[in-house]
């Protein structure tokens, strides 16, 4: 999610704590009109997919029914909460984010037992969540709208800008705490009330984050929590209350609620799929490209968004790069996410690997070649389910269509073509319906400013990974990778508020 460091080898966590004893799994609620309460569905289990068994926190679901309570418990609250002066909103904003960044160290642990990410990880999430409450807390010292002269005498017109109302907020499991953060803090600081549905994999996390915004201070039904199967998503987008929502996930889902939100005239912000590029030339930093494209591809078991999927490398520096990722890749290990110098943890769910293995094997079957395949814990074993080992497979031109290099595979998983020089480097790159980010490794600022203008995506990193964000500037994709607005930074005030031209005369 953040900028990675620049280290000189993969470091071990050393100072990871390891999980034990194992804690007793955690109540899970909803938040529904400023009320804590048990779901009328059927059961939830978060389970740890790195302990086959072990249940992290449990609890039920909310039912479609909910979204109307929750609807109409945002709406009764949604005018008061606008009409609070914005230096009032952020405060509880930033009283969220002081007890966000007080608890990091065990919210990270529960993250990593929760989702597979290493504790190092999980808790610079957290932290990276209380970032961006910060960062939006100071709102109210922004700019708050526009004056232009009129060329009427006497007359003056001003832009002010409004919340939408009630918006609806659907995240992801990848990053259960840092992705909400950065719809919730935007949309909540500018004065909407919010319906929130997470991933149902990872609900503890996104408990963690309303019980912050509640014991911050923030008005009963402002925040609305719903833990639940995906059919809610389209119970909410279907809701006639429903002023504007903003996801984030797969494509199809994102398409399909992208859809109905048109089909209603409700502004649809989507953040969809990635199929990621780093591009290494010839005149390039081999061993920080080699660091960099490693923690690009195998960072989060890369399951993230912007995660490095493809390298697309110079012929004449292919092989001795190469040999640098695998080195470097001999070194990294795979296991527990809570235990001390582990680099990498499961994928999210067994039923997740599965899907990745399945794919990996598809690709081989209709061409891909192997280049390398690391260690995994327990391969072939229950114990094992979740765990897919990282891995580098090379496409030839005549593979240009293997899924390896066209779809997003959502794990360690790394296609590998070469480029015979820049001009097609950069075509391969854009060889994509998707166009969220790319990473590009030169020392030459030239080529660096032509891959600005060749490159259609919406983050392009010049000699780092291709995964990162930071709150004050905007993210999104470009061609099928987003829709609507994009978020983050003064950006987000695009989708979460509308505007209102006044013409005032005395």
């Amino acid at each position: 999610m953040s900028p990675q460091t620049v280290a000189s080898v993969p470091a071990a966590h050393d100072a990871a704590p390891v999980a034990a004893p194992v804690p007793a799994p955690v109540p899970l609620r909803l938040l529904i009109g400023g009320e804590w309460v048990a779901g009328d569905g059927g059961p939830l289990t978060s389970a740890n997919p790195a302990r086959p068994g072990q249940v992290v926190a449990e609890g039920t679901q909310a039912v479609p029914a909910d979204v109307d309570r929750a609807m109409r418990a945002a709406r009764a609250a949604s005018r008061e909460w606008a009409r609070t002066p914005i230096h009032e909103r952020g405060a509880v904003l930033a009283r969220a984010a002081g007890e966000l960044e007080a608890r990091a160290g065990a919210l990270g642990l529960e993250l990593a037992r929760e989702e597979g990410k290493t504790v190092p990880e999980g808790t610079g999430e957290v932290l990276r969540a209380a970032q961006i409450l910060r960062y939006c807390s100071g709102e109210g010292d922004r700019t708050a709208g526009e004056h232009f002269a009129s060329p009427r005498r006497g007359e003056r017109i001003l832009v002010t800008r409004k919340p939408l109302g009630v918006v609806g907020i659907v995240t992801p499991f990848n990053f259960p705490i840092a992705i909400p953060a950065w719809k919730l803090a935007p949309a909540l600081v500018h004065g909407n009330a919010v319906v929130w549905k997470p991933a149902s994999a990872v609900p503890l996390l996104a408990m963690r984050l309303a019980e912050s915004l509640d014991s911050a201070g923030l008005p009963a039904g402002v925040l609305n929590l719903l833990i639940g199967p995906g059919v809610l998503g389209t119970e909410l987008v279907r809701h006639p209350g429903l002023d504007g929502l903003s996801f984030t996930g797969s494509t199809g889902v994102g398409r399909t609620l992208a859809g109905e939100a048109a089909s209603r005239g409700v502004p649809f912000q989507g953040e969809m799929g990635g199929k990621n590029a780093a591009i290494v030339l010839a005149d390039a930093d081999l061993d920080l490209a080699a660091e960099q494209v490693l923690f690009g591809a195998f960072r989060s078991t890369g399951q993230k968004c912007t995660a490095t999927s493809r390298l697309i490398l110079a012929a004449d520096i292919a092989d001795p790069f190469l040999a640098r990722l695998t080195t470097r890749l001999d070194a990294w290990r795979t296991g527990d996410p809570t235990e001390a110098g582990v680099h990498m943890g499961p994928l999210v769910t067994d039923a997740a690997a599965q899907s990745v293995r399945d794919a990996v094997a598809a690709a081989e079957s209709d061409g891909a070649r192997v280049l390398y395949r690391g260690q995994a814990p327990a391969e072939g074993t229950a114990e094992g389910a979740a765990f897919v080992p990282p891995t580098i497979l090379e496409v030839d031109a005549e593979g240009a269509d293997n899924l390896v290099w066209r779809e997003e595979l959502f794990g360690p998983v790394l296609a590998v073509r070469r480029a015979a020089s820049a001009e097609e480097a950069f075509a391969l790159a854009e060889d994509s319906e998707f166009g969220l980010s790319a990473a590009l490794f030169t020392r030459d600022i030239a080529t660096a400013l032509d891959a600005v203008d060749s490159l259609d995506v919406g983050i392009l990193h010049v000699n780092s990974e291709s995964a990162g964000a930071d709150p004050h500037v905007p993210f999104g994709g470009a061609k099928k990778s987003g829709y609507g607005p994009k978020e983050q930074g003064g950006a987000s005030k695009e989708f979460f508020t509308h505007t209102t031209t006044v013409y005032l005369r005395g």
